[in-house]
């Protein structure tokens, strides 16, 4: 197996899916990176420094390591964007350029760029959001993803380069703190939960979102990534899709383990970005073209979720 670097690692998808990957692959197979260094069971491994707005210092350790394949995960999330809009653009666009060109020079096998369903303006339709549609967005993040979509597309047939994408929807996990996204509600959510505090949610009761668990999206991007050239048809991004809840559904779910919990409403400036964003997503071709299928539902995310964080906060979810 040829080696792998993770850019990003740090982050909430790139420490779940370093791990994965180093599973999947051996420790020594998986070069992770980031400007700071990754906890958990992503730390178990070799680490490098790296600020992918340096493109020599990136094409560095890419040579250095023998890499052939890249998941490049560093991004600025929607919410952090909105307040730093040169940063998000400078660092969504230029990063993803330099790992594209990267790429190119190198001849590397195989690419990873998430986006996601901020691509989607309010003129999309918002059920069951289909594959090709509308993409207007609203927010500096969702301007980068589709400029990002269209110059993973323009790499694949110009140069071809192997570019691979998915369109993540909120993604919810137990292993690492969120990292600045308009979803991120439903990650802090359990901790106030499981601490017996009120939740203050940043959105409104009814702002339904799809929304999907780490262990959905990290099988998704393996399963994509090792799918066969000719199983690709889609060289921008694919929709990805598993349940979609509003904060009173998921507020509901977890009474259903934790009766006590009380969660209020104190909508913000994400409100705004989640109203532009779709209410569920047709996946479709991501479902017949390289298998996809999510295993998780709304329940069974919140009963695995609230065990597994339970027992790494070590507290008892009976005596909350």
């Amino acid at each position: 197996m040829a080696k792998i670097l993770i850019t990003g690692a740090s982050g909430q998808l790139g420490s779940e899916l370093t791990a994965r990957l180093r599973q999947i692959h051996g420790k020594s197979k998986v070069i992770a990176s980031d400007i700071r260094k990754p906890g958990g069971e992503a730390a178990d491994g070799p680490f490098e420094s790296v600020d992918v707005l340096n493109k020599d210092r990136l094409a560095q350790v890419v040579e250095d390591h023998g890499i052939r394949q890249v998941y490049h995960l560093a991004a600025l999330l929607s919410a952090k964007a909105e307040q730093n809009i040169e940063l998000g653009w400078k660092l969504n666009m230029d990063g993803l350029l330099n790992v594209l060109n990267i790429a190119k020079e190198q001849s590397l096998d195989r690419i990873f760029w998430p986006s996601s369903i901020a691509v989607f303006g309010p003129d999309a339709p918002k059920e069951q959001t289909p594959q090709n549609t509308a993409l207007n967005p609203t927010t500096v993040y969702g301007i980068s993803k589709v400029a990002g979509e269209q110059w993973c597309s323009y790499y694949h047939q110009q140069f071809g380069v192997d570019v691979r994408s998915v369109r993540y929807p909120g993604l919810i996990g137990y292993k690492s703190l969120p990292g600045g996204g308009t979803t991120d509600y439903a990650v802090d959510i359990y901790h106030k939960a499981l601490k017996g505090e009120r939740f203050s949610c940043f959105l409104g009761p009814e702002s339904k979102l799809p929304m999907m668990y780490m262990e959905d999206a990290v099988n998704a991007t393996v399963q994509l990534m090792e799918a066969p050239g000719d199983a690709i048809d889609i060289r921008t991004s694919y929709n990805l899709a598993a349940t979609s809840f509003t904060p009173a559904e998921i507020a509901e779910a977890i009474k259903q383990h934790i009766p006590d919990f009380t969660i209020e409403y104190e909508p913000d400036y994400r409100q705004k970005i989640a109203n532009s964003w779709p209410d569920s997503i047709d996946d479709s071709p991501a479902r017949e073209q390289w298998g996809w299928e999510p295993q998780f539902t709304l329940e069974k995310m919140v009963a695995d979720m609230l065990e597994n964080l339970a027992a790494q906060l070590d507290i008892n979810p009976a005596s909350v």
